[in-house]
């Protein structure tokens, strides 16, 4: 099955995260870090960690774009690697839990002031339809990114493939590098 998403903006900040939202909301309070999630991820290594403890996946240098988004949990080949298509970065090794039945694709910017009050603003924004969020079994996800371009109305428009795989237990994220730039040059 695959769920696509076109025209998914970035804020105008150059990092997105894919995780259990909810999931983070716990592991803030479990670790007692503050609102501003952002600078705690860049000052300590709780960002680090929460990448390892399959909570969140974070992409950097996401240029601005509106961007086609595809949750690929098929085991048909992703569209980013079918022909007419352009693949500029190809990732593997993530882990992604998932506890509360979805997964969301959210921006930075949500970090920055991670309250409950702000949280429950971003979860009532993404049950409008056509937001990057996707139902999923609770369990364990391996994660391969693919970004590039995709053939839409005979145009290439950017696009980012997250390929989900069920696994029993907890993969090993340890290889994953957490600066690598996804820039996608159109």
């Amino acid at each position: 099955m695959r769920h696509e998403f076109s025209e998914v903006l970035n804020d105008l900040i150059d990092c997105v995260l894919l995780g259990d939202i909810k999931l983070l909301r716990r592991y803030k309070a479990e670790h007692r870090l503050s609102d501003d999630l952002a600078s705690e991820f860049v000052t300590n290594n709780s960002g680090d960690q929460a990448v390892l403890d399959g909570i969140v996946i974070p992409m950097a240098g996401i240029a601005n774009h509106p961007y086609t988004v595809i949750f690929n949990l098929s085991d048909e080949i992703p569209q980013l690697l079918q022909e007419g298509s352009k693949l500029h970065h190809r990732r593997d090794g993530y882990v992604l839990c998932v506890e509360h039945g979805q997964v969301m694709l959210f921006t930075w910017r949500i970090l920055q002031n991670f309250t409950s009050d702000t949280l429950d603003r971003l979860l009532e924004r993404y049950r409008e339809p056509g937001r990057p969020v996707i139902e999923l079994k609770n369990g364990w996800y391996e994660v391969d990114i693919l970004g590039g371009e995709i053939l839409r109305n005979g145009c290439l428009e950017p696009a980012f493939e997250f390929v989900l795989k069920k696994t029993a237990v907890q993969g090993d994220a340890s290889q994953v590098d957490t600066g690598y730039l996804f820039t996608i040059h159109c």
